[in-house]
């Protein structure tokens, strides 16, 4: 069958597509939203494996679907050589490049925060870049002073021609509520729209019943999460409810505190499992398993792993602050600010059934917003308004 005429030419620029990262994957998924009705061309800092990306997040781009067009090879292989990423750099060397060649598209979009395309476009932010203090999560030993990152940061706006007043006439999009305040607060006039990000893949129902008497919590293994804090949590729950369990799932991201949660687990082997580097479909069995969730990151800035707890069936319970709060809703009940609280709200809902399955209810009903569905028809949505703008736009000779 002969695939539709696609009429309108979109330029993703995006640094890097390639797992892990949630950025990455939010790319990847707005590409398969769009792959059908636009005429795709990807501009990055390097060549894309999209068996590699389809494996990790769930999608199903093929070759014909994009155009892939690399950033100058000799400055890639010389900002690479560096000691440090420069990752701002280098995303804003990316955008000097597309604004030589924007002419020849419709629609310009990049899902890696601020962008100055040269003319409107979408820009997806997930934590702005300017924004300072910066996140935990975000530091390194060359952020050390604050003072340091500002002039870096203004001297990669000098080097790429970074314009905010251009950046600030973009259709700006934002991966949650808590995200928009800051970036409108550090852009004084810019609207943001908040499109959060998809749970990809099939979470089995399972019976509550039949659901392990066990929490499980997902992330990078890394300090920003705060595994420590959530097993001290529930080391105290179990003096009350000692069959209580808990699966650690995720990644080894950092050498020195992956082995201090590696010391946690020695002396909880009979109540703890780590499970690394898991296969998607053991982890979605997994979490589709257990009746609870928990997170330890105090401002995430939207909190995928959250979302796909709740998304599975879960109850689960997280810091107050950041995005995350979005995900449950604002449930007040599973939502806590000190280690003491969260023991008193685990304690009170294993204690009640009635009141599992009313958590179990609100928050299956706000999950409808982080499916595939919801965001592909949103993001073509938004796609199709910028396009129409476009319409009238003079046209190269």
């Amino acid at each position: 069958m002969n695939k539709p005429i696609k009429s309108k030419r979109l330029l993703m620029v995006q640094p890097n597509l390639q797992p892990p990262g949630g950025g990455n994957g939010v790319c990847a998924w707005v590409l398969e939203a769009l792959k059908e009705r636009y005429d795709i061309t990807v501009l990055s800092q390097g060549p894309v494996d999209l068996k590699a990306v389809n494996t990790f997040y769930g999608t199903s781009l093929q070759p014909d679907d994009l155009t892939l067009v690399p950033c100058n090879p000799v400055l890639v292989r010389l900002l690479g050589a560096l000691p440090i990423p420069f990752s701002l750099l280098k995303a804003g060397l990316l955008l000097r490049q597309c604004r030589r060649i924007q002419a020849d598209y419709d629609v310009l979009m990049s899902v890696n925060n601020e962008a100055d395309f040269g003319r409107r476009g979408i820009q997806y932010v997930h934590f702005p870049w300017h924004y300072l203090p910066r996140p935990e999560i975000d530091l390194r030993w060359y952020h050390n002073p604050t003072f340091t990152v500002q002039v870096y940061q203004n001297f990669c706006l000098r080097t790429a021609g970074f314009s905010r007043e251009r950046m600030k006439t973009n259709l700006c999009l934002v991966n949650s509520n808590w995200i928009g305040e800051k970036v409108e607060s550090l852009y004084p006039g810019i609207e943001t729209r908040t499109l959060y990000p998809p749970v990809t893949g099939h979470f089995p129902a399972i019976p509550w019943e039949d659901r392990e008497l066990g929490f499980v919590c997902i992330g990078r293994i890394s300090p920003e999460k705060e595994i420590e804090k959530i097993v001290a949590i529930l080391d105290r729950v179990r003096i009350e409810y000692p069959e209580v369990h808990l699966h650690i799932i995720g990644t080894f991201d950092d050498p020195g505190y992956s082995e201090r949660i590696l010391d946690f687990v020695r002396d909880r082997t009979a109540w703890i499992s780590l499970n690394v580097n898991i296969d998607r479909q053991v982890l979605i069995e997994l979490i589709s398993r257990h009746r609870f969730g928990i997170h330890g990151m105090a401002e995430e800035h939207f909190g995928m792993a959250v979302a796909e707890m709740i998304t599975a069936g879960c109850i689960v319970f997280v810091p107050d602050g950041g995005g995350q709060t979005e995900i449950v809703g604002a449930c007040r009940e599973v939502l806590y600010g000190t280690p003491e609280e969260a023991i008193r709200k685990i304690k009170r809902v294993l204690h009640s059934r009635p009141l599992q399955d009313r958590l179990r209810a609100h928050l299956w009903d706000h999950s409808s917003r982080f499916s595939v569905q919801r965001f592909s028809a949103e993001i073509n949505a938004i796609v199709d308004l910028l396009a129409s703008e476009d319409s009238n736009r003079p046209r190269r000779p």
